[in-house]
């Protein structure tokens, strides 16, 4: 899965760095090129959000206790494609301006104004994406406490499965241990049993014996 990740890493990379220079040349272009180029742009822009959807997808199917690295790595991810996002909005707005200054000849406070305008909506619709932002990353994280929380309920299972088995072995052993000590009882009865009787037939065989000594002087 990692391998996979770093995969498309790489073409991230590759991306950011083909639209970090061509927002870096709109403003020096003619219009039609202009137009074309931010076109091309914004459809770069969407291919990089996909490859940022397929790292998150990749992180999720990473064990738990190596997720963190990737997650930091994506979050710095996600940070450079809002400020891309940041900076193709202004040489977009940068180029509406121009080319409304070209259509209307005279007209540069009203241009200010609008662009100050622009700015703003732009500017409340970041603090938005960042609250956005924010909220996921706190679902993802919510999420992966989940996981961690059901990997140590599973672990706790399992010990008290082998606690289980060891308890099973240990009834078993002390009955095994109960039986052989009622036996070695039972025998040591019975010995005693036989002890006694022989001891009973030796001492009334001396009687007797006496007996009919006695009786015969």
């Amino acid at each position: 899965m990692s391998s996979d990740f770093e995969s498309y890493e790489q073409d991230f990379g590759t991306l950011t760095a083909e639209i970090t220079n061509k927002i870096g040349r709109i403003p020096k272009l003619a219009s039609e090129e202009k137009t074309q180029l931010v076109l091309n742009v914004d459809k770069q822009l969407e291919e990089v959000k996909e490859l940022l959807e397929q790292m998150d997808l990749e992180v999720r199917e990473i064990p738990v206790q190596s997720r963190g690295m990737y997650n930091n790595r994506l979050k710095s991810y996600k940070q450079e494609v809002e400020k891309l996002e940041k900076d193709f909005k202004r040489s977009r707005i940068a180029y509406s301006d121009e080319v409304r200054n070209d259509l209307l000849g005279d007209g540069g406070s009203s241009s200010e104004t609008q662009r100050a305008h622009l700015l703003d909506n732009t500017e409340r619709l970041e603090r938005s994406s960042r609250r956005l932002e924010a909220g996921y990353q706190i679902a993802v994280e919510t999420e992966q406490v989940g996981q961690e929380i059901l990997a140590n309920l599973h672990g706790d299972r399992e010990k008290i499965q082998r606690a289980r088995e060891r308890l099973r072995e240990t009834d078993a052993n002390l009955g095994k241990s109960s039986r052989i000590l009622t036996g070695m009882l039972r025998r040591i009865i019975q010995n005693r049993v036989l002890l006694f009787i022989l001891g009973a037939i030796i001492l009334l065989t001396i009687i007797l014996a006496l007996y009919f000594n006695l009786r015969g002087h």
